[in-house]
């Protein structure tokens, strides 16, 4: 099962990374597969990718807020990663930043799922928790407000 989907999570972990190092990766995609193996009664036969993924996203949000607390405990300066992923240099666009920012979080979430993850509208539902309804809407939302700032942005 980790040789089946490990590049799969990692992936989806290193998109979401920041602001965590890059150094954090192997520890999450680990933590992940061993929730997973405690865990593993309770996957389901139909689903195990979009499961394993709604995993490793209570992972890396645990993960997140603890940097958050440490930073703010400590005083720290925010720590960069080591190198820029593709999809940090896409975010570095300033109008394709501004275009997720101005997403609601769940929007972004399932547009991000879909798009960067390829996780199809049921798989979406299934990592979020949500019906596949619901998890249509909030992606057809997300499509239509994205390329709205982008319409919007464009006009003379």
């Amino acid at each position: 099962m980790v040789r089946d989907y490990e590049s799969a999570v990692g992936n989806y972990l290193r998109r979401r990374l920041y602001p965590l190092r890059e150094a954090d990766l192997d520890d999450l995609v680990a933590e992940t597969f061993t929730i997973v193996w405690r865990r593993f009664d309770a996957m389901p036969s139909d689903a195990e990718l979009p499961w394993i993924i709604g995993v490793a996203r209570n992972v890396l949000h645990n993960a997140q807020r603890s940097r958050h607390r440490r930073v703010v405990h400590e005083g720290a300066v925010r720590v960069r990663g080591d190198a820029a992923s593709a999809e940090d240099i896409v975010v570095a666009d300033t109008r394709v930043r501004h275009a997720l920012e101005s997403l609601r979080a769940d929007e972004r979430e399932a547009l991000l799922l879909n798009a960067w993850d390829g996780l199809s509208v049921a798989d979406v539902a299934r990592v979020l928790g949500v019906s596949a309804d619901a998890a249509a809407v909030r992606l057809s939302r997300a499509r239509h407000r994205f390329q709205t700032f982008f319409d919007v942005w464009d006009e003379p």
